[in-house]
């Protein structure tokens, strides 16, 4: 696994990225910690993502929809010792210059009404998701998917916020690479 500091704005405390890669997969890791709070994304592959929809009633279509669309399996955790609480519409991927909301599960949600989505599909990828929004108490995690809307193989810097203890936190996971979409 490898190691890169990465530094904060003044008055922050530098946060921690770390960086991995799975030896059987070959999928990566990213994890950005700071003030006990840790963030990992982990690639999920099309492919495995593809079988996860199907099964929970997705159309093939529908489901390589959401494999194309760069999805992570997310682990937030709050290790620290003051309240926490994170809005996923206030983070922003930066992808070839250009600034970008993620895929939240109500973007997504118009798109499965557009696209007549059974209700329990619909259900099955709204729990399958990370919530948009959520607070936790120290000790608290959960996780979850997200996902980018960047094709296979994209690679981005996500600019995260998280709100401790009423005092907002902002970060940066530089040069995330979506999973590679094999034939």
């Amino acid at each position: 696994m490898g190691l890169l500091i990465a530094t904060a704005l003044p008055g922050q405390l530098s946060a921690e990225i770390l960086t991995g890669k799975e030896e059987q997969t070959g999928l990566r890791t990213w994890e950005w910690r700071q003030a006990g709070i840790s963030i990992q994304l982990v690639q999920r592959s099309p492919d495995q993502t593809r079988a996860f929809f199907q099964g929970r009633g997705f159309s093939p279509k529908d489901a390589d929809s959401i494999a194309l669309a760069c999805v992570f399996q997310t682990i937030f955790r709050n290790d620290g010792q003051q309240p926490l609480s994170y809005d996923l519409n206030e983070w922003q991927i930066t992808y070839q210059d250009e600034r970008f909301p993620l895929q939240t599960r109500e973007r997504w949600e118009q798109n499965w009404l557009d696209r007549a989505v059974q209700q329990a599909a619909r259900i099955a990828f709204r729990w399958s998701l990370l919530p948009t929004r959520q607070s936790f108490a120290p000790g608290d995690y959960n996780w979850g998917m997200t996902s980018f809307g960047l094709p296979p193989g994209a690679s981005f810097d996500l600019s995260l916020v998280v709100i401790v203890n009423g005092k907002s936190i902002s970060g940066q996971i530089p040069s995330v690479v979506c999973a590679v979409d094999l034939p």
